[in-house]
């Protein structure tokens, strides 16, 4: 077990700092879009309908397989998902240390 200690999971788990930072946020925005489903309260059929996804496709979001989702498909997704105050206000970009 090597000594080395990451600021967050992402950075652990990827070979890449690009790698990283897409897994970072593919899960920060399938969590979001995970929570405005649930509030919505619907059956999964229900949802998956309001969202034009597959009743399948819809149970990988609420079951969080980040792998089955690309960062375009999540923005498609959370745009359809506007009707549940799920708006991107921004994406922020800094200079790495």
């Amino acid at each position: 077990m090597s000594g080395e200690t990451y600021e967050n999971v992402w950075d652990a788990l990827a070979d890449t700092e690009q790698e990283a930072a897409n897994l970072k946020a593919r899960s920060t925005l399938l969590y979001e879009i995970r929570k405005a489903i649930q509030r919505w309260d619907f059956p999964q059929e229900d949802a998956a309908k309001r969202l034009g996804l597959t009743r399948p496709h819809t149970n990988n979001l609420l079951r969080s397989k980040l792998a089955k989702f690309s960062l375009d498909a999540l923005l498609n997704i959370a745009n359809i998902a506007a009707p549940a105050h799920l708006d991107i206000e921004e994406i922020r970009v800094k200079e790495a240390a």
